[in-house]
């Protein structure tokens, strides 16, 4: 199959007006002479978690960079809710938009409540101070994902697990509209990568939420995602209903690799890579 055969055209056919949260149309960007999107059209519902994936290189992490715009210079439009992202400002953006890192980077011995409190800086005006209704906020954030009683721990003692879920808490303190999600879980075990795929699907359908979550491991994203978005090479090749797009042939159109992709006895799919296709 080639990549213009690949070439995925658009999804606002699947889904009412009033169900779609984020719109992108003709998103393109180039680095130097290399065009890293070409033409990205997609339309994401409201209520919903979003599996991105793909192999390395892709354009996934750059796309989420367009939604938020931390990367500029971009062509085509990108809409939250109906409104244009092109003429907000930063902070407006951040009011809608809300990012999770794989990592929290440096926390030079901040607490879980701090990091998370961070979560309400969009809602600041002038001189920060954070309010009862932010602490109220926060405080119900860490207990709904299972936090409060690490409240005043340094961040740098939790485990990996504990640390995401303290990402997305701060995240969710947000309020966005759009959460974009990216390798949630690379570095955790089993049942940390369960229980904060668990707190995604969760928190996008009780908040009327567009979750999208960048990641590798498709057999996760299948078993929990409402839907997903395969990329290849900067362009869309496939959207809908993981259940019914991700095949073995997509598998080694996409990755270059042949695998078994199956079904368990509940019916949740299952990828099994088994070699690498020879050019």
């Amino acid at each position: 199959m080639t990549d213009d055969s690949l070439r995925y055209n658009g999804t606002s056919d699947l889904y009412s007006e009033e169900d779609i949260m984020l719109r992108i149309h003709g998103l393109r960007i180039s680095f130097g002479d290399f065009e890293a999107l070409h033409g990205i059209d997609l339309d994401l519902p409201k209520g919903k978690l979003i599996g991105l994936i793909g192999p390395n290189g892709c354009g996934k992490s750059t796309m989420m960079k367009c939604i938020s715009k931390i990367n500029k210079g971009w062509t085509g439009t990108i809409s939250i809710d109906g409104q244009d992202t092109a003429g907000m400002r930063p902070i407006d953006v951040a009011r809608c938009v809300a990012n999770v890192p794989a990592e929290p980077g440096p926390t030079f011995g901040m607490s879980v409540m701090d990091l998370v409190m961070m979560g309400r800086y969009p809602f600041v005006n002038k001189v920060w101070w954070e309010s009862p209704d932010d602490e109220k906020a926060v405080r119900e954030a860490l207990r709904y994902f299972g936090l409060d009683h690490y409240r005043r721990k340094q961040l740098s003692l939790l485990s990996s697990g504990e640390k995401q879920r303290a990402l997305i808490a701060k995240a969710y303190v947000q309020e966005p509209k759009v959460m974009l999600v990216d390798e949630p879980t690379s570095h955790l075990d089993m049942k940390y990568k369960l229980d904060v795929m668990e707190y995604l699907q969760t928190m996008a359908r009780e908040s009327d939420m567009t979750v999208l979550v960048a990641e590798h491991d498709i057999s996760l994203m299948a078993r929990y995602c409402d839907l997903c978005v395969i990329m290849k090479k900067g362009q869309i090749v496939g959207f809908g209903d993981p259940k019914k797009v991700v095949t073995a042939q997509l598998i080694r159109d996409v990755y270059e690799v042949d695998a078994r992709v199956g079904t368990d006895e509940d019916g949740e799919i299952y990828v099994l890579p088994k070699r690498a296709v020879s050019d």
